[in-house]
Protein backbone atom coordinates (compact mmCIF):
# COMPACT_ATOMS: atom_id res chain seq x y z
CA UNK A 1 0.00 0.00 0.00
CA UNK A 2 2.80 2.36 0.95
CA UNK A 3 4.52 1.96 -2.38
CA UNK A 4 1.19 2.49 -4.21
CA UNK A 5 0.55 5.67 -2.13
CA UNK A 6 4.02 7.02 -2.93
CA UNK A 7 3.57 6.23 -6.60
CA UNK A 8 0.20 8.00 -6.55
CA UNK A 9 1.78 11.15 -5.07
CA UNK A 10 4.57 11.03 -7.64
CA UNK A 11 2.00 10.66 -10.40
CA UNK A 12 -0.13 13.53 -9.07
CA UNK A 13 2.94 15.74 -8.67
CA UNK A 14 3.94 14.99 -12.23
CA UNK A 15 0.46 15.76 -13.49
CA UNK A 16 0.09 19.00 -11.54
CA UNK A 17 3.69 19.94 -12.27
CA UNK A 18 2.97 19.38 -15.91
CA UNK A 19 -0.14 21.58 -15.63
CA UNK A 20 1.89 24.32 -13.93
CA UNK A 21 4.54 24.13 -16.60
CA UNK A 22 1.86 24.23 -19.27
CA UNK A 23 0.44 27.35 -17.63
CA UNK A 24 3.89 28.93 -17.50
CA UNK A 25 4.42 28.13 -21.16
CA UNK A 26 1.02 29.62 -21.97
CA UNK A 27 1.80 32.80 -20.05
CA UNK A 28 5.18 33.07 -21.78
CA UNK A 29 3.54 32.54 -25.15
CA UNK A 30 0.90 35.19 -24.42
CA UNK A 31 3.61 37.63 -23.29
CA UNK A 32 5.53 37.02 -26.51
CA UNK A 33 2.41 37.83 -28.52
CA UNK A 34 1.49 40.92 -26.49
CA UNK A 35 0.94 44.11 -28.46
CA UNK A 36 4.09 46.21 -27.87
CA UNK A 37 2.24 49.40 -28.82
CA UNK A 38 -0.36 48.79 -26.14
CA UNK A 39 2.41 47.86 -23.70
CA UNK A 40 4.27 51.11 -24.46
CA UNK A 41 1.33 53.47 -24.01
CA UNK A 42 2.90 55.15 -20.95
CA UNK A 43 6.51 54.54 -21.97
CA UNK A 44 9.66 56.59 -22.23
CA UNK A 45 12.35 55.48 -24.70
CA UNK A 46 16.07 55.52 -23.87
CA UNK A 47 18.86 55.47 -26.48
CA UNK A 48 21.85 53.31 -25.52
CA UNK A 49 25.30 54.11 -26.95
CA UNK A 50 27.13 50.88 -26.00
CA UNK A 51 30.57 52.07 -27.13
CA UNK A 52 30.57 55.17 -24.93
CA UNK A 53 28.44 53.92 -22.04
CA UNK A 54 31.21 52.35 -19.95
CA UNK A 55 35.04 52.31 -19.94
CA UNK A 56 34.84 48.76 -21.31
CA UNK A 57 32.34 49.73 -24.01
CA UNK A 58 30.77 46.27 -23.98
CA UNK A 59 27.30 44.77 -23.78
CA UNK A 60 28.25 42.96 -20.59
CA UNK A 61 29.41 46.16 -18.89
CA UNK A 62 26.26 48.00 -19.96
CA UNK A 63 24.06 45.32 -18.38
CA UNK A 64 25.16 46.50 -14.94
CA UNK A 65 23.22 49.72 -15.59
CA UNK A 66 19.86 48.08 -16.26
CA UNK A 67 18.68 48.14 -12.61
CA UNK A 68 19.52 51.86 -12.51
CA UNK A 69 17.59 52.50 -15.73
CA UNK A 70 14.67 50.52 -14.35
CA UNK A 71 14.78 52.72 -11.24
CA UNK A 72 14.92 55.79 -13.49
CA UNK A 73 11.60 54.70 -14.97
CA UNK A 74 12.75 53.82 -18.49
CA UNK A 75 10.51 51.40 -20.40
CA UNK A 76 12.06 50.90 -23.86
CA UNK A 77 15.78 50.56 -24.60
CA UNK A 78 16.85 51.51 -28.12
CA UNK A 79 20.27 49.95 -28.69
CA UNK A 80 22.43 51.70 -31.26
CA UNK A 81 23.82 49.33 -33.96
CA UNK A 82 25.68 46.36 -32.48
CA UNK A 83 26.83 44.80 -35.77
CA UNK A 84 30.42 44.43 -37.06
CA UNK A 85 31.71 47.68 -38.56
CA UNK A 86 33.35 47.89 -41.97
CA UNK A 87 37.08 48.54 -42.27
CA UNK A 88 37.14 49.78 -45.84
CA UNK A 89 36.74 53.57 -46.04
CA UNK A 90 35.91 53.71 -42.33
CA UNK A 91 35.88 57.01 -40.50
CA UNK A 92 38.14 57.49 -37.50
CA UNK A 93 39.92 54.72 -35.59
CA UNK A 94 36.76 52.74 -34.77
CA UNK A 95 34.39 53.61 -37.60
CA UNK A 96 30.66 54.34 -37.62
CA UNK A 97 28.06 52.03 -36.09
CA UNK A 98 26.01 52.71 -39.22
CA UNK A 99 28.57 51.15 -41.60
CA UNK A 100 27.36 47.57 -41.18
CA UNK A 101 29.61 44.73 -42.34
CA UNK A 102 27.36 41.83 -41.32
CA UNK A 103 23.66 42.06 -40.42
CA UNK A 104 23.67 38.78 -38.50
CA UNK A 105 26.60 39.18 -36.15
CA UNK A 106 27.77 41.24 -33.16
CA UNK A 107 30.69 43.66 -33.25
CA UNK A 108 33.49 41.93 -31.27
CA UNK A 109 34.25 45.36 -29.79
CA UNK A 110 30.93 44.99 -27.93
CA UNK A 111 30.93 41.26 -27.16
CA UNK A 112 29.24 38.15 -28.50
CA UNK A 113 25.84 36.90 -29.55
CA UNK A 114 25.54 35.16 -26.19
CA UNK A 115 26.18 38.50 -24.48
CA UNK A 116 23.40 40.05 -26.49
CA UNK A 117 21.01 37.18 -25.67
CA UNK A 118 21.75 37.77 -21.99
CA UNK A 119 21.05 41.48 -22.47
CA UNK A 120 17.66 40.82 -24.07
CA UNK A 121 16.71 38.41 -21.29
CA UNK A 122 17.85 40.84 -18.59
CA UNK A 123 15.85 43.67 -20.17
CA UNK A 124 12.73 41.51 -20.39
CA UNK A 125 13.22 40.25 -16.83
CA UNK A 126 13.09 43.91 -15.78
CA UNK A 127 9.78 44.40 -17.62
CA UNK A 128 11.32 46.59 -20.29
CA UNK A 129 11.33 46.32 -24.08
CA UNK A 130 14.42 46.32 -26.29
CA UNK A 131 14.62 47.50 -29.90
CA UNK A 132 17.64 47.37 -32.19
CA UNK A 133 18.90 50.12 -34.46
CA UNK A 134 18.61 48.91 -38.06
CA UNK A 135 20.48 50.29 -41.08
CA UNK A 136 18.62 49.17 -44.19
CA UNK A 137 19.58 51.90 -46.63
CA UNK A 138 23.27 51.08 -47.01
CA UNK A 139 26.11 48.77 -45.94
CA UNK A 140 29.83 49.04 -45.33
CA UNK A 141 32.02 48.82 -48.43
CA UNK A 142 33.40 45.46 -47.28
CA UNK A 143 30.06 43.81 -46.58
CA UNK A 144 30.19 40.39 -48.36
CA UNK A 145 27.18 41.36 -50.47
CA UNK A 146 29.18 43.93 -52.39
CA UNK A 147 31.35 41.22 -54.01
CA UNK A 148 28.84 38.38 -54.12
CA UNK A 149 25.91 40.48 -55.31
CA UNK A 150 27.09 43.78 -56.82
CA UNK A 151 23.68 44.07 -58.49
CA UNK A 152 22.22 44.63 -55.02
CA UNK A 153 23.83 48.09 -54.94
CA UNK A 154 23.11 51.43 -56.61
CA UNK A 155 25.55 52.31 -59.40
CA UNK A 156 26.41 55.43 -61.32
CA UNK A 157 26.52 55.81 -65.10
CA UNK A 158 29.97 54.20 -65.22
CA UNK A 159 28.86 51.13 -63.28
CA UNK A 160 30.53 52.06 -60.00
CA UNK A 161 28.74 51.54 -56.69
CA UNK A 162 27.89 54.87 -55.05
CA UNK A 163 27.42 56.26 -51.55
CA UNK A 164 23.84 57.29 -50.68
CA UNK A 165 24.95 60.82 -49.73
CA UNK A 166 28.16 62.54 -50.79
CA UNK A 167 29.45 62.91 -47.22
CA UNK A 168 28.64 59.28 -46.29
CA UNK A 169 31.85 57.99 -47.80
CA UNK A 170 32.06 54.95 -45.50
CA UNK A 171 28.88 53.30 -46.83
CA UNK A 172 27.49 51.96 -50.13
CA UNK A 173 23.90 52.53 -51.23
CA UNK A 174 21.60 49.52 -51.61
CA UNK A 175 19.35 49.04 -54.64
CA UNK A 176 15.78 48.34 -53.53
CA UNK A 177 14.69 47.53 -57.05
CA UNK A 178 16.44 44.20 -56.52
CA UNK A 179 14.01 41.69 -55.00
CA UNK A 180 16.73 39.25 -53.92
CA UNK A 181 18.33 41.95 -51.79
CA UNK A 182 14.98 42.77 -50.25
CA UNK A 183 14.50 39.14 -49.26
CA UNK A 184 17.97 38.99 -47.70
CA UNK A 185 17.34 42.20 -45.74
CA UNK A 186 13.97 40.92 -44.54
CA UNK A 187 15.57 37.63 -43.49
CA UNK A 188 18.10 39.55 -41.39
CA UNK A 189 15.37 41.59 -39.70
CA UNK A 190 13.42 38.43 -38.86
CA UNK A 191 16.61 36.79 -37.56
CA UNK A 192 16.99 39.06 -34.51
CA UNK A 193 13.29 38.84 -33.67
CA UNK A 194 13.19 35.04 -33.96
CA UNK A 195 16.59 34.09 -32.55
CA UNK A 196 17.10 36.83 -29.94
CA UNK A 197 13.54 37.90 -29.11
CA UNK A 198 14.07 41.62 -29.74
CA UNK A 199 10.88 43.68 -29.61
CA UNK A 200 11.37 45.70 -32.77
CA UNK A 201 13.57 48.26 -34.45
CA UNK A 202 14.53 51.90 -34.71
CA UNK A 203 15.08 52.25 -38.46
CA UNK A 204 17.82 54.57 -39.66
CA UNK A 205 16.87 57.05 -42.43
CA UNK A 206 13.63 55.11 -42.89
CA UNK A 207 12.31 57.46 -45.56
CA UNK A 208 15.27 56.64 -47.83
CA UNK A 209 14.00 53.04 -48.07
CA UNK A 210 10.78 52.25 -50.00
CA UNK A 211 7.71 52.06 -47.78
CA UNK A 212 6.48 48.85 -49.41
CA UNK A 213 9.67 47.15 -48.23
CA UNK A 214 9.02 48.17 -44.63
CA UNK A 215 5.43 46.96 -44.88
CA UNK A 216 6.36 43.55 -46.25
CA UNK A 217 9.23 43.19 -43.77
CA UNK A 218 6.94 43.96 -40.84
CA UNK A 219 4.48 41.36 -42.07
CA UNK A 220 7.27 38.76 -42.00
CA UNK A 221 8.51 39.80 -38.55
CA UNK A 222 5.03 39.62 -37.11
CA UNK A 223 4.73 36.01 -38.17
CA UNK A 224 7.17 35.50 -35.28
CA UNK A 225 5.70 38.03 -32.83
CA UNK A 226 4.31 41.59 -32.77
CA UNK A 227 6.99 44.27 -33.01
CA UNK A 228 7.39 47.98 -32.23
CA UNK A 229 8.76 50.05 -35.10
CA UNK A 230 10.29 53.54 -34.84
CA UNK A 231 11.15 55.45 -38.02
CA UNK A 232 13.91 58.00 -38.21
CA UNK A 233 11.65 59.98 -40.51
CA UNK A 234 8.66 62.29 -40.53
CA UNK A 235 6.56 60.90 -43.40
CA UNK A 236 2.87 60.09 -42.78
CA UNK A 237 2.75 57.30 -45.39
CA UNK A 238 5.21 55.23 -43.34
CA UNK A 239 2.48 54.74 -40.75
CA UNK A 240 -0.15 53.03 -42.88
CA UNK A 241 1.10 49.72 -41.51
CA UNK A 242 4.91 49.75 -41.24
CA UNK A 243 5.71 52.05 -38.30
CA UNK A 244 4.25 52.92 -34.90
CA UNK A 245 6.43 55.91 -34.03
CA UNK A 246 8.58 58.52 -35.72
CA UNK A 247 10.88 61.47 -35.05
CA UNK A 248 9.26 64.82 -34.30
CA UNK A 249 12.11 66.56 -36.11
CA UNK A 250 10.21 69.76 -36.84
CA UNK A 251 9.27 70.14 -33.18
CA UNK A 252 12.89 69.58 -32.19
CA UNK A 253 14.06 72.35 -34.51
CA UNK A 254 11.39 74.72 -33.19
CA UNK A 255 12.59 74.08 -29.62
CA UNK A 256 16.18 74.82 -30.67
CA UNK A 257 15.12 78.05 -32.37
CA UNK A 258 13.06 79.18 -29.36
CA UNK A 259 16.07 78.51 -27.13
CA UNK A 260 18.09 80.86 -29.37
CA UNK A 261 15.38 83.53 -29.29
CA UNK A 262 14.76 83.16 -33.03
CA UNK A 263 11.26 81.68 -32.64
CA UNK A 264 8.62 81.86 -29.93
CA UNK A 265 5.46 80.31 -28.50
CA UNK A 266 3.41 81.28 -31.56
CA UNK A 267 5.44 78.81 -33.64
CA UNK A 268 4.43 76.01 -31.28
CA UNK A 269 0.77 76.95 -31.64
CA UNK A 270 1.07 76.71 -35.43
CA UNK A 271 2.86 73.37 -35.11
CA UNK A 272 0.23 71.75 -32.90
CA UNK A 273 -2.60 73.16 -34.99
CA UNK A 274 -1.39 71.29 -38.09
CA UNK A 275 -0.29 68.08 -36.31
CA UNK A 276 -3.71 66.36 -36.54
CA UNK A 277 -3.78 67.02 -40.29
CA UNK A 278 -0.44 65.24 -40.75
CA UNK A 279 -0.49 62.25 -38.42
CA UNK A 280 -3.21 60.08 -36.90
CA UNK A 281 -3.35 60.10 -33.12
CA UNK A 282 -2.24 56.46 -33.19
CA UNK A 283 1.28 57.57 -34.23
CA UNK A 284 3.80 58.11 -31.45
CA UNK A 285 5.72 61.33 -32.16
CA UNK A 286 9.12 60.98 -30.51
CA UNK A 287 10.33 64.26 -28.99
CA UNK A 288 13.85 64.88 -27.71
CA UNK A 289 16.24 67.58 -26.60
CA UNK A 290 19.13 65.50 -27.92
CA UNK A 291 20.11 62.15 -29.46
CA UNK A 292 23.34 60.68 -30.83
CA UNK A 293 23.30 62.88 -33.95
CA UNK A 294 22.38 66.10 -32.17
CA UNK A 295 24.89 65.56 -29.39
CA UNK A 296 27.84 64.67 -31.60
CA UNK A 297 27.30 67.08 -34.48
CA UNK A 298 25.17 70.00 -33.27
CA UNK A 299 26.17 70.35 -29.62
CA UNK A 300 25.09 69.36 -26.14
CA UNK A 301 21.84 70.60 -24.63
CA UNK A 302 23.96 73.00 -22.56
CA UNK A 303 25.31 74.50 -25.78
CA UNK A 304 22.03 74.62 -27.71
CA UNK A 305 19.65 75.27 -24.81
CA UNK A 306 21.80 76.79 -22.06
CA UNK A 307 18.90 78.31 -20.11
CA UNK A 308 16.07 76.07 -21.26
CA UNK A 309 17.27 72.45 -21.35
CA UNK A 310 15.19 71.60 -18.26
CA UNK A 311 12.19 73.52 -19.63
CA UNK A 312 12.17 71.56 -22.87
CA UNK A 313 12.87 68.26 -21.14
CA UNK A 314 9.67 68.81 -19.15
CA UNK A 315 7.87 69.95 -22.31
CA UNK A 316 8.62 66.63 -24.10
CA UNK A 317 6.75 64.85 -21.29
CA UNK A 318 3.83 67.25 -20.97
CA UNK A 319 3.10 67.64 -24.71
CA UNK A 320 1.44 64.85 -26.73
CA UNK A 321 4.77 63.30 -27.62
CA UNK A 322 6.81 60.16 -26.93
CA UNK A 323 9.84 61.32 -24.88
CA UNK A 324 13.41 60.19 -25.52
CA UNK A 325 16.38 60.24 -23.15
CA UNK A 326 19.85 59.84 -24.69
CA UNK A 327 22.69 58.05 -22.92
CA UNK A 328 24.13 60.26 -20.17
CA UNK A 329 21.44 62.93 -20.13
CA UNK A 330 20.41 61.81 -16.67
CA UNK A 331 24.02 62.45 -15.59
CA UNK A 332 24.13 65.93 -17.12
CA UNK A 333 26.14 64.89 -20.21
CA UNK A 334 28.02 68.08 -21.02
CA UNK A 335 30.29 67.05 -23.88
CA UNK A 336 29.87 66.12 -27.50
CA UNK A 337 30.59 62.40 -27.59
CA UNK A 338 33.07 61.47 -30.31
CA UNK A 339 31.37 59.35 -32.94
CA UNK A 340 34.25 57.40 -34.46
CA UNK A 341 36.47 56.80 -31.42
CA UNK A 342 36.20 55.89 -27.74
CA UNK A 343 34.84 58.69 -25.57
CA UNK A 344 33.35 57.39 -22.33
CA UNK A 345 30.40 59.04 -20.60
CA UNK A 346 31.18 60.38 -17.13
CA UNK A 347 28.55 59.02 -14.74
CA UNK A 348 27.72 61.25 -11.79
CA UNK A 349 24.79 62.48 -9.75
CA UNK A 350 23.03 65.37 -11.47
CA UNK A 351 19.78 67.26 -11.09
CA UNK A 352 18.63 65.92 -14.46
CA UNK A 353 18.60 62.39 -13.05
CA UNK A 354 16.09 63.36 -10.37
CA UNK A 355 14.07 65.37 -12.89
CA UNK A 356 13.81 62.50 -15.39
CA UNK A 357 12.83 60.08 -12.63
CA UNK A 358 10.08 62.47 -11.55
CA UNK A 359 8.91 62.95 -15.14
CA UNK A 360 8.80 59.21 -15.82
CA UNK A 361 6.70 58.65 -12.69
CA UNK A 362 4.45 61.56 -13.62
CA UNK A 363 3.87 60.16 -17.09
CA UNK A 364 3.23 56.63 -15.82
CA UNK A 365 0.70 57.82 -13.24
CA UNK A 366 -1.26 60.23 -15.46
CA UNK A 367 -3.18 58.78 -18.43
CA UNK A 368 -3.59 62.29 -19.86
CA UNK A 369 0.18 62.23 -20.53
CA UNK A 370 0.30 58.83 -22.21
CA UNK A 371 1.45 58.28 -25.78
CA UNK A 372 -0.54 58.52 -29.01
CA UNK A 373 -4.23 57.71 -28.82
CA UNK A 374 -3.82 56.48 -25.25
CA UNK A 375 -3.17 59.99 -23.93
CA UNK A 376 -5.20 63.18 -23.89
CA UNK A 377 -5.35 65.49 -26.90
CA UNK A 378 -3.76 68.90 -26.59
CA UNK A 379 -6.03 71.90 -26.02
CA UNK A 380 -3.95 75.03 -26.55
CA UNK A 381 -4.94 77.96 -24.34
CA UNK A 382 -4.82 81.70 -25.04
CA UNK A 383 -2.93 83.90 -22.59
CA UNK A 384 -1.97 87.55 -22.26
CA UNK A 385 1.56 86.66 -23.49
CA UNK A 386 0.95 85.06 -26.88
CA UNK A 387 4.59 85.04 -28.01
CA UNK A 388 6.19 84.42 -24.65
CA UNK A 389 3.98 81.75 -23.08
CA UNK A 390 2.75 78.41 -24.38
CA UNK A 391 -0.04 76.85 -22.31
CA UNK A 392 -2.33 73.89 -22.82
CA UNK A 393 -4.43 71.25 -21.12
CA UNK A 394 -4.61 67.52 -21.76
CA UNK A 395 -7.44 65.42 -20.42
CA UNK A 396 -8.12 61.69 -20.30
CA UNK A 397 -11.03 60.23 -18.37
CA UNK A 398 -10.87 61.80 -14.87
CA UNK A 399 -7.28 62.96 -15.30
CA UNK A 400 -6.48 66.54 -16.34
CA UNK A 401 -3.14 68.30 -16.73
CA UNK A 402 -2.53 72.04 -17.13
CA UNK A 403 0.90 72.94 -18.57
CA UNK A 404 2.26 76.50 -18.75
CA UNK A 405 5.70 77.30 -20.15
CA UNK A 406 7.45 80.65 -20.14
CA UNK A 407 9.60 80.30 -23.25
CA UNK A 408 11.62 83.46 -22.81
CA UNK A 409 14.32 85.09 -20.70
CA UNK A 410 11.81 87.55 -19.21
CA UNK A 411 9.48 86.91 -16.26
CA UNK A 412 5.76 86.80 -17.08
CA UNK A 413 2.57 87.33 -15.09
CA UNK A 414 0.31 84.89 -16.93
CA UNK A 415 -3.46 85.30 -17.24
CA UNK A 416 -5.80 83.16 -19.30
CA UNK A 417 -8.43 84.17 -21.83
CA UNK A 418 -11.64 82.09 -21.87
CA UNK A 419 -10.30 79.47 -19.48
CA UNK A 420 -11.96 79.15 -16.07
CA UNK A 421 -11.56 75.68 -14.57
CA UNK A 422 -14.01 74.54 -11.91
CA UNK A 423 -11.20 73.25 -9.71
CA UNK A 424 -7.67 74.35 -8.93
CA UNK A 425 -4.53 72.57 -10.12
CA UNK A 426 -1.71 71.35 -7.88
CA UNK A 427 1.84 71.82 -9.14
CA UNK A 428 3.40 68.40 -9.77
CA UNK A 429 6.81 69.62 -8.57
CA UNK A 430 6.11 72.04 -5.71
CA UNK A 431 2.61 71.08 -4.55
CA UNK A 432 1.45 74.71 -4.80
CA UNK A 433 -2.06 75.31 -6.08
CA UNK A 434 -3.25 77.54 -8.90
CA UNK A 435 -6.94 78.22 -9.47
CA UNK A 436 -6.55 79.04 -13.18
CA UNK A 437 -8.74 82.13 -12.76
CA UNK A 438 -6.27 84.65 -11.39
CA UNK A 439 -2.68 84.95 -12.58
CA UNK A 440 0.50 82.96 -12.10
CA UNK A 441 4.00 84.40 -12.22
CA UNK A 442 6.62 82.44 -14.09
CA UNK A 443 10.30 83.33 -13.99
CA UNK A 444 12.38 83.15 -17.20
CA UNK A 445 12.14 79.64 -18.70
CA UNK A 446 9.94 78.57 -15.81
CA UNK A 447 7.04 76.12 -16.09
CA UNK A 448 3.97 74.95 -14.20
CA UNK A 449 2.63 71.41 -14.54
CA UNK A 450 -0.70 71.32 -12.72
CA UNK A 451 -2.62 68.15 -11.91
CA UNK A 452 -6.31 67.79 -11.20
Amino acid sequence: MKSIFIMSIITLSFLFGGCNQAKKNQVAEQAAKADPVEASKASTIYEVNIRQYTPEGTIEAFMQHIPRLKELGVDILWIMPIYPIGEKNKKGPLGSYYAVKDYKDVNPEFGTKDDFKKLVKTVHDNDMMIILDWVANHTAWDHPWIKKHPEWYTKDSTGDVVAPVEDWTDVADLNYENQEMRRAMTDALVYWVKEFNVDGYRCDVASMVPNDFWESARTEMEKVKPVFMLAEAEKPELHKMAFDANYAWELHHIMNEIAKGKQNASHLRKYFKKEPTRFADSVYRMAFTTNHDENSWNGTVFERMPNSYKTFAVFTYAAPTFPLIYSGQEAGLNKRLAFFKKDTIEWKEHEMGALYKKLNTLKEDNPALWNGRYGGKINVLKTNHSKQVFAFTREKEDNKVLAIFNLSDTAAEVKFKKFKPAQSFKDAFTGKEFDGKTSIKLEPWDYFIGLK
